[in-house]
């Protein structure tokens, strides 16, 4: 099970510390420690609650990158077959999915709660604009 400090959760649905502190008194979030006996969150709870009201937090991987589009977010879901994986992840207010190995998941042990990095690098961007 993936859990996160408060600074880090509150970061990640777009609020304060006192905030995410309420919302655990309040019950919307479970209330766990760590093993230094800090309050965390469980990830896969937050992940639910980043669906809707998350706002997208600073790259944490520290790595340069040609890739322009690079979202961090959430894992909120993980679908494997034998061969193939569908990674779905929240973003901000963006839902991120992606195709993978099921080899590729492994390798990376993802799961909801996580935080991962989307990286989009295309070659055919459309952009679309409302009609006056």
């Amino acid at each position: 099970m993936s859990m996160h400090r408060v600074a880090q959760a509150a970061a990640f649905v777009g609020v304060s510390t006192d905030t995410l502190r309420r919302w655990i008194a309040q019950g919307r979030l479970s209330e766990h420690q760590d093993s230094a006996g800090r309050l965390v969150v469980d990830g896969a709870e937050l992940a639910a609650l980043a669906r809707d009201t998350a706002i997208l937090p600073a790259d944490p991987s520290g790595v340069a990158s040609s890739a322009r589009n690079r979202l961090v977010g959430l894992v909120t879901k993980v679908t494997t077959d034998t061969v193939m994986a569908q990674v779905d992840m929240q973003c901000g207010p963006h839902r991120i999915v992606s195709l993978m190995s099921r080899e590729a998941v492994e390798d990376l042990d993802l799961k909801p709660g996580d935080v991962a990095v989307a990286s989009v690098k295309a070659t055919t961007v459309v952009v679309e604009t409302p009609r006056d």
